[in-house]
């Protein structure tokens, strides 16, 4: 019995590959069901955020396919991925199994494996993906397990370190970025394209905290005016479809949707600039929003998901002693974890002990059966586990 990941991250791909993983809910739910029903798995659970997509699989083992089954979970997720037939795109995923994947999950839900260090949203996109899988009814006591292990971790590491003091994201990192291009963004007329999502809602956070800006949003639906985060006086409601009719005016463009389909086109935006001026045009989107062909036009800066890896290095180099911190935690909620999956998966052996234990009592007594116990502790164990086991057996 084993957790297994199959993991692509910013880390290991470049946006036009993890874009091709960037899987809906539906498609989601679609591949989790079918690695459980092609019998690739036990348990399902799909993160998939802007800049990682991983599938961790708990799977009861049996002889013979141990060797083949990263290879089957693979075949299936790269057809999920309509990348079965695409070259090269398979060097692009990393595998773990075991202590590791439960290592890198715990690290992932803490954002110490972010782009940006100690980011808060990965936490709620993790509980977001066990939620999801819950619903689909894909996940069980081992996943479920793994996956509530990993969010205390990270909550603790949140509460004792200064790993998230400074809240910082890919969302804000836009917002500087284009403060940066444009010399302040004072006085300027800024649009996002999908505040009412979770990124687009932390990029108009960071907007309002701004003075003096004219900030415009689109919404598809007249019910989302009433979130909360919509709410400003700086906030013009535009509708999506009048997108394109306020660009002229524009100075800085942010597009954070969930979108199959470019929210912008350069030949749309070049047909409705009149104006030439300083523009900043930034995409947090994956899949893409935003044609990269944008940056070619006179006087844009373009900044899409890669281009924030660069400006998330001064964050995490002043995060250094937190991360360091952080990993002792994660260290012990790993060990935790394990210790808990291996006592669950020894249980039936745990059961035949006792019933071979009452048996010998029965018949020689109880001193003779726990000789005999020892004897065969001693004669089949290692050195160093003999010297584990007489530890956990001190007073």
């Amino acid at each position: 019995m084993s957790i297994r990941l199959v993991s692509i991250s910013h880390k290991t791909a470049p946006l036009e590959v993890r874009e091709l993983f960037a899987f809906t809910k539906e498609q989601q739910e679609e591949l989790m069901r079918a690695l459980i029903s092609k019998g690739q798995a036990a348990e399902c659970v799909v993160i998939s955020t802007c800049n990682r997509t991983e599938i961790y699989t708990y799977y009861e083992d049996q002889e013979g396919q141990r060797k083949n089954l990263f290879t089957l979970q693979q075949q299936l997720i790269l057809r999920a991925a309509g990348a079965e037939n695409s070259p090269n795109v398979a060097d692009y995923l990393r595998f773990y199994q075991d202590e590791k994947a439960v290592c890198h999950l715990f690290s992932v839900a803490a954002g110490l494996d972010s782009m940006v260090v100690g980011e808060d949203q990965i936490l709620g996109q993790v509980k977001k993906a066990q939620e999801q899988a819950l619903e689909a009814g894909t996940t069980g006591k081992y996943l479920n397990t793994l996956f509530r292990y990993a969010i205390t971790c990270s909550k603790k590491i949140k509460t004792e370190t200064d790993l998230s003091k400074t809240a910082v994201s890919t969302a804000t990192l836009a917002v500087k970025a284009a403060d940066e291009a444009l010399g302040g963004l004072a006085g300027k007329h800024v649009m996002v394209i999908g505040g009412t999502g979770q990124i687009g809602g932390i990029v108009l956070k960071n907007l309002y905290s701004m003075k003096g800006l004219h900030i415009y949003s689109t919404i598809r639906n007249v019910t989302l005016t009433h979130d909360a985060h919509m709410k400003s006086e700086s906030n013009t409601l535009i509708d999506y479809k009048d997108r394109y009719e306020y660009l002229d005016q524009m100075d800085v463009v942010i597009s954070a949707t969930a979108s199959p389909h470019y929210t912008l086109t350069c030949a749309r935006v070049k047909e409705k600039l009149k104006t030439e001026k300083p523009r900043v045009f930034v995409d947090l989107a994956v899949p893409v929003d935003i044609e990269e062909s944008i940056a070619g036009l006179p006087r844009t800066f373009f900044y899409n998901m890669d281009d924030f890896e660069e400006l998330a290095k001064a964050n995490n180099q002043a995060k250094k002693q937190a991360v360091r911190q952080a990993g002792e935690i994660l260290k012990e909620y790993q060990e935790d974890f394990m210790r808990w999956m291996i006592f669950q998966q020894a249980v039936p052996q745990i059961q035949e002990v006792k019933a071979w234990m009452e048996e010998e009592a029965e018949k020689k007594g109880l001193d003779r059966a726990i000789d005999k116990l020892f004897y065969r502790i001693r004669e089949n164990a290692a050195p160093e586990e003999l010297r584990a086991f007489f530890r956990c057996m001190e007073p």
